[in-house]
């Protein structure tokens, strides 16, 4: 914290650069996590509900009150301009989501978003110009909790999905994306797409344990680990606990454990590689019945393509060994990732010239970033999670993390200004 009580983002250099006010980024952080707050101190807000509705409100006040133009596209994404000396260069974009995962923390997402609200004011009140006109963005969906795919918005933006495919795609109560969307008011009318981007980097807590064990301040993002998701329907019969000898059962959970634990295992045989089976149905569900449906849901992650290849092929070897009428589909992928070298520099020279300690990561998680990299060049900034929790509502970063790694932000759109 700085004399005056701010955590600001001071060059060790001492050049006169414009500083992020942390107190006043850490204010909002607070603040906008009472939009689906929790007792625990998290945050339920599902996209495109009441409580996502109220902090989109939120930010787009926010940003109007900055002299911010506001574009919404069909799919929900926001798009807060912030005027530059120069209108016929594409604009530098920041930003990141505003959603979160049921019983969530309040840093996953949103800290992208505030900060590049942050990066606004500090322009304002310091009477700094850009060349190119600055973007915050909230991209809709990210962490697809409700609706699948994840990352949905800025995957119609960068043109991994139809918007008519995903306009069609329905949550568990049977809402569809186009009609959540109207519901809340944010079915804009700019065109997907028709915003472009000089550059895009958002900041983002790690997610994971890592910079917190090497005591490293910033991390700078070289890329994003492919995913593959699966679903599983395994269909067995429904018996009576108590009368159906053990030879003639047919167990659909019994054959479900041996996909979780196959999962587990397939991702120890190929390391980096990581995988989950994160969701579980089971029918008929009762203490005293055998169950006879289950449903699973698979997630697995690789650095690389081909590791993700011989992930999938175990897994489909497994499944068919299995002695049960099992469905295994793959329904969603997103490739393996490389952001853009010479915006990662900008990151790494910004974090040196502000004094931090740096490591290279590659993101475990997926981000909006991984869809923006495929249409203009990208990266991303980490800073520490506490325990390396997120998806929780424990998930911590601390106020002087988040002022860092909005100082970083700042100063790498600086750089990428002056280019």
């Amino acid at each position: 914290m700085t004399a005056a009580g701010h955590a600001r983002s001071t060059p060790a250099t001492g050049t006169n650069m414009p500083e992020i006010d942390g107190d006043r980024l850490w204010a909002d952080i607070v603040s906008t996590a009472r939009f689906g707050g929790t007792d625990k101190g998290g945050v339920t807000r599902l996209t495109l509900t009441e409580e996502d509705r109220q902090v989109r409100d939120w930010f787009v006040a926010e940003c109007r009150s900055l002299g911010c133009m506001i574009e919404v596209d069909r799919i929900g994404n926001i798009f807060a301009t912030y005027p530059g000396e120069d209108p016929s260069l594409s604009p530098i974009a920041v930003g990141s989501h505003l959603d979160t995962q049921p019983q969530g923390g309040r840093f996953d997402g949103i800290l992208g978003v505030l900060a590049g609200l942050e990066l606004i004011r500090t322009l304002k009140e310091t009477a700094t110009v850009l060349r190119h006109n600055l973007t915050v963005v909230n991209w809709t969906n990210e962490e697809g909790s409700r609706f699948s795919p994840a990352m949905m918005g800025s995957g119609v933006f960068a043109g991994a999905s139809r918007l008519e495919a995903i306009d069609a795609v329905l949550d568990q109560d049977g809402t569809s994306v186009q009609t959540a969307l109207e519901t809340i008011g944010y079915r804009g009318e700019t065109p997907v797409g028709q915003v472009g981007f000089a550059a895009y980097v958002e900041l983002h807590i790690e997610q994971g344990p890592l910079l917190e064990a090497a005591a490293t301040q910033i991390g700078i993002v070289t890329g994003v680990q492919g995913v593959r998701w699966f679903d599983v329907a395994i269909t067995g019969t429904e018996a009576h606990a108590g009368s159906t000898p053990m030879a003639q059962r047919n167990d659909a959970l019994v054959a479900a454990s041996q996909i979780v634990l196959a999962v587990r295992d397939i991702a120890h045989r190929h390391l980096p590689g990581v995988g989950t089976t994160g969701f579980v149905a089971v029918g008929p569900n009762s203490r005293n019945v055998v169950p006879g449906a289950v449903q699973l849901q698979i997630d697995m992650r690789h650095p690389s393509e081909e590791g993700l290849d011989l992930m999938q092929a175990a897994l489909e070897q497994i499944v068919g060994a299995i002695d049960a009428k099992i469905a295994l589909t793959h329904i969603w992928s997103k490739q393996p990732v490389v952001f853009d070298p010479a915006i990662v520099d900008a990151v790494r020279a910004s974090a040196e010239a502000l004094g931090y300690s740096t490591t290279e990561v590659v993101s475990g998680a997926g981000h909006d970033a991984a869809h923006i990299a495929g249409i203009c060049p990208t990266a991303m900034i980490f800073v520490p999670s506490k325990d390396g929790l997120s998806h929780n509502e424990a998930e911590y970063s601390s106020p002087e993390e988040c002022a860092r790694g909005a100082g970083v932000l700042l100063q790498t759109v600086l750089q990428i200004d002056l280019k």
